[in-house]
């Protein structure tokens, strides 16, 4: 891989290369201003025009570096951030809370992110509620009509991906040729949790999509919607899957969208087989007991 041709920490390039020319505002999402430029400046919002139309954009800052939490840094979320990000989702919300499904605003999340900042003074205060908040803010955006598209550009992994990527309706990435990352978390750490050594879960990662970590194990998995293959097809890519994505919302199939879409979505890729035969397996299980806990009327 040509490292000139990766987006790695160039979140704010790739606002750029994705919105309109000169179409970017920073700190302003709706009615919402940020005015604050040292609260969470690692997390970049504002309002981009894509095609003419107006949309909100969250990206990570892989060159900032949050003083005030020194573990904050090279595109990681911390709680500022994760508050900040959450902050701009529900300005969206309240801008377009009166208008039908066609005119809510899209909401584009640009990834690339090593993880959350998980110091001691962000557990101490709550890390995991800012993350939390963040994570429900786009639940709700995506509910109430707003397509949401995830664009990987170069590392999405843990907790921070959990929160800026895996609620949107549609998940895209650069190839892996374009040095994309995207795994829950490194195999030491998988080994030392599960208990089984590195040597054999680095072999089970070599044709296992659960344990193996990139953007194309991740395609078998459902968890991506599409692999982006040129840096100038990212934008292209997004347009078409916010109409998609709008049409469905239009049409009542919501369920083809977010992280239950992508369920199914895994099961016809043959990534995740073993899935639909346990959610039947559940919802049987569940049908001879339901009457004893909710009695029919």
């Amino acid at each position: 891989m040509d490292v000139t041709e990766t987006m790695m920490g160039k979140g704010r390039e790739a606002i750029d290369l994705i919105v309109d020319p000169q179409g970017f505002t920073e700190n302003t999402v709706g009615s919402k201003t940020f005015d604050d430029p040292d609260f969470g400046p690692g997390a970049v919002v504002g309002t981009g025009l894509l095609n003419g139309q107006a949309c909100t954009i969250i990206a990570s800052d892989g060159n900032a570096f949050n003083e005030k939490f020194p573990v904050v840094y090279a595109g990681i979320i911390g709680m500022e951030e994760g508050y900040k990000m959450a902050q701009a989702v529900y300005a969206s919300l309240e801008a377009d809370a009166d208008k039908p499904i066609e005119q809510k605003r899209p909401l584009v999340l640009i990834v690339d992110t090593p993880g959350n900042g998980p110091g001691k003074t962000e557990e101490i205060f709550g890390m995991n509620k800012a993350t939390g908040a963040y994570q429900l803010a786009l639940a709700e955006a995506r509910l109430a009509g707003h397509p949401i598209v995830a664009m990987v550009i170069g590392r999405a992994i843990s907790g921070a991906f959990l929160c800026h990527g895996l609620q949107a309706d549609n998940i895209l990435s650069l190839d892996a040729n374009f040095g994309t990352m995207i795994h829950v978390m490194p195999l030491t750490s998988v080994s030392r949790i599960i208990r089984k050594d590195l040597e054999t879960l680095q072999e089970l990662s070599k044709g296992n999509p659960v344990f193996a970590a990139g953007p194309r194990f991740f395609f078998a998995l459902g968890g991506v919607e599409e692999l982006v293959t040129a840096i100038d097809g990212m934008r292209p890519a997004i347009i078409a899957h916010i109409e998609s994505i709008r049409q469905a919302k239009l049409a009542g199939k919501q369920d083809s969208l977010g992280p239950w879409g992508r369920g199914a979505l895994g099961a016809e890729r043959g990534g995740r087989v073993v899935r639909p035969e346990l959610i039947a397996l559940m919802n049987a299980e569940f049908a001879a007991v339901a009457s004893q806990y909710a009695p029919a009327r």
